[in-house]
């Protein structure tokens, strides 16, 4: 990976760390300690406190719209300090680095890593790692060595598995579909878990209705643009998964609804 200047490397950064606290400049400053060249990309600071689903929801729906050689950087470990293992992989051509709690899953589902390590080589963090800042002390120090070239073998012994994402799984029957809201997202909209691929599979063009909770769905569409404003509405969401959303307005305020509604999908047919 070059460190020349007018080609800089790229760590994108995201966490729950918010911006009211300093730790984000922190996480900065160490990397460019380190590589004063590399470019930073913030895609996300606003994940929910220890939301590691919405987390690993964002990661997946940005990274593979950045250049080659990216490395992405992600913090949300509300296991840091235990006995979580802390990972850095290779997957495709870009680099993940942070905690082994599910963060990445959702990518290493779509995409193996071909190579993937537990951080465990202390010559590559900060001389003093703390119980609470993983981020600061081994997560940035690595992103940033990375970026100079450092092999990914250097970092630690390899790993064979990560740990998984602990979603539910969706179900589909014979004339009933069933999932949950996994995540709610900047707007209101309901992220549920059922991918919208497997929906079309199932649905094959039949007509559907769709509950959420106890209140049903009207209006299933591909844009906002064909409900009038305040409307709910079913669509695929940019993640792949059917999301429930309002136009003009938050569908979780008006439903009351958050991780863990139950979604419900019956066709037209058999209700």
């Amino acid at each position: 990976m070059t460190t020349n200047p007018m080609r800089p490397p790229i760590i994108t950064l995201l966490s729950d760390f918010g911006h009211q606290d300093a730790y984000v400049g922190i996480m900065k400053g160490v990397i460019l300690g380190l590589n004063p060249w590399v470019q930073l990309v913030d895609l996300s600071h606003a994940v929910p406190p220890q939301d590691i689903t919405m987390g690993a929801l964002v990661l997946q729906s940005a990274w593979r719209y950045f250049p080659p050689g990216t490395i992405h950087l992600a913090v949300v470990d509300p296991g840091v300090g235990s006995r979580r293992r802390a990972l850095a992989a290779a997957v495709g051509e870009h680099f993940l680095v942070g905690p082994d709690n599910g963060l990445f899953a959702l990518i290493l589902a779509q995409q193996p890593a071909q190579r993937m390590v537990c951080l465990e080589n202390q010559r590559y963090f900060l001389p003093d790692v703390s119980a609470t800042f993983h981020g600061r002390d081994i997560f940035a120090p690595v992103a940033a060595h990375l970026s100079l070239g450092v092999p990914l073998t250097e970092f630690g012994p390899e790993l064979h598995e990560s740990m998984p994402l602990d979603l539910p799984s969706p179900q589909f029957g014979a004339s009933a579909a069933t999932g949950q809201v996994i995540a709610v997202d900047h707007f209101g909209n309901l992220i549920t878990n059922l991918p919208y691929p497997e929906i079309e599979a199932w649905r094959q063009g039949r007509s559907v209705r769709l509950w959420v909770g106890e209140r049903q769905i009207s209006h299933w569409v591909s844009t906002y643009s064909q409900v009038p404003a305040g409307a709910l509405l079913a669509l695929k969401g940019s993640h792949g998964y059917l999301e429930i959303a309002c136009r003009e307005g938050s569908a979780a305020k008006i439903l009351g609804a958050g991780p863990g509604a139950r979604v419900g999908i019956l066709l037209a047919e058999a209700s």
